[in-house]
């Protein structure tokens, strides 16, 4: 079987490269000439544990080709992947769909025999019907079929996701795209992934649903953590306690900043604005979206508090400046919000992150950036954690009590222990758990 895949961002390369490690031929195209040169050099345009060295097997064993030529791709590939990106419109949540249905119409140029067209992209309810009047309306001639087959990728575990994943949902409406489409599959079924057939309309909200209800965890433990802080609670029993119920589960029910990246923030917005236009409002979701962006700024008052009710002047520390760790993204993080705000109280910023400095160059002013977690720590007044990333977690506490000029540390991941680092002699401040140095905000 030959595939193409259309767009090497995140979803198009991740995808592209797994199936070829599937054994699928898969030529990924995309329309950056400078991108798709570095892909054939071996250059790897994001961070993602593992890609590069897959990248490179399967383009030395001849199943993974990169090009700029559709035409090329499309005329001897049995299926097509739409992998464009899906950013936000004009209008409130509404997600910009212009590459897809560009996308639409350059595939109905160049497509010859029967070959089904499969949207990988995150895309709102109605689209794969759209796609198909795209090319129906190009093409009449066409033989083809549109599907939906939505990906359900972590950044930072992408290809375990891909490889060993929960479940695969493909809205495939006739069986000649079904069978094509469990073929391609095939590799799954020897794992016994559940793989669920279903209509267009459903499998297109299924992605939207799933990661609507993850921000509402994420939100939900957020607030138990708010509640915490007020009662005396320790809001890791409290998610401990929960999640051992098997209807509730473990996952997501970890406090912190609020949630970012190129997922959750668009994709609930995107779906309000379709419960909005289809009178069915999910006011649930629109209450996660303002409680996460409220949060954000939320936590620089906290950060404010825990120095004293001022940062004028004062320098700042901060470890973690993407959204989650092992990912450069720096989409949404909450420290896109946190440092800016910290900034225009006149407080100076030093940061450091293992992958995202370079991008968050382009999105942060005026912050200095250091080599490493201790290099920025030196004559701070206060050390903010934002992002958890592995390092951070087992740091040496005598060097940075040493490091600052006072010992106070903001922890908005929860890493530490609080009575440990109460005897280590700093000023802890974490998400709600109970500390004889808390402040209440």
């Amino acid at each position: 079987m030959r595939i193409a895949m259309i767009g090497t961002g995140y979803v198009g390369l991740v995808s592209g490269t797994c199936f070829s490690e599937f054994g699928t031929n898969v030529v990924c195209v995309d329309k950056d000439e400078k991108k798709i040169e570095g892909l054939k050099k071996g250059v790897i345009p994001i961070f993602e544990p593992g890609l590069d060295t897959l990248v490179k097997n399967n383009t030395e064993a001849g199943r993974l080709t990169f090009t700029t030529e559709l035409e090329e791709a499309a005329k001897k590939a049995d299926a097509i992947f739409i992998a464009v990106g899906t950013p936000p419109g004009e209008k409130d949540g509404q997600a910009d769909l212009s590459y897809v249905y560009q996308a639409a119409r350059e595939i109905a140029a160049v497509i010859e025999g029967y070959t089904v067209i499969i949207t990988k992209s995150t895309v709102p309810v109605g689209t794969g019907r759209e796609v198909e009047r795209i090319i129906r309306e190009e093409r009449p001639d066409a033989d083809f079929d549109v599907v939906s087959n939505p990906e359900f990728l972590r950044e930072g575990a992408a290809i375990s996701d891909f490889m060993r994943p929960d479940r695969v949902v493909i809205g495939a409406e006739s069986k000649r795209a079904q069978d094509l489409m469990a073929e391609l599959y095939r590799p799954l079924y020897l794992i016994e992934t559940p793989i669920l057939f279903t209509k267009l309309e459903t499998s297109e909200l299924i992605k939207y649903a799933g990661n609507a209800f993850l921000a509402t965890k994420i939100s939900f433990i957020n607030q138990m953590a708010d509640l915490c802080e007020k009662v005396g609670a320790d809001v890791h029993q409290v998610a401990k306690g929960i999640g051992l119920d098997g209807r509730i589960g473990r996952k997501f029910l970890h406090a912190g900043p609020g949630y970012g990246g190129s997922c959750f923030p668009k994709d609930t917005q995107a779906l309000a604005f379709t419960a909005r236009e289809n009178n069915a409002p999910v006011s649930l979701v629109e209450d996660v979206i303002s409680y996460n962006d409220e949060r954000k700024r939320r936590m620089a008052k906290k950060i404010i508090a825990q120095c004293g009710g001022s940062v004028e002047g004062k320098k700042i520390a901060v470890l973690g400046l993407t959204f989650k760790p092992n990912t450069d993204d720096m989409r949404d993080s909450p420290s896109l919000d946190i440092i800016p705000i910290l900034q225009s109280k006149g407080a100076r910023i030093s940061a450091y992150d293992p992958e995202g400095m370079e991008e968050a160059s382009h999105l942060l002013s005026d912050v200095s950036y250091g080599k490493n977690a201790y290099e920025i720590m030196d004559k701070a007044d206060a050390l903010v954690i934002i992002t958890e990333w592995n390092e951070f977690r087992r740091l040496d506490l005598s060097r940075v009590k040493s490091l600052l000029s006072s010992p106070v540390m903001i922890d908005l991941r929860n890493i530490y222990n609080p009575d440990e680092m109460k005897e280590e002699g700093f000023e802890y401040l974490c998400i709600g758990r109970p500390l004889s140095a808390f402040t209440n905000i």
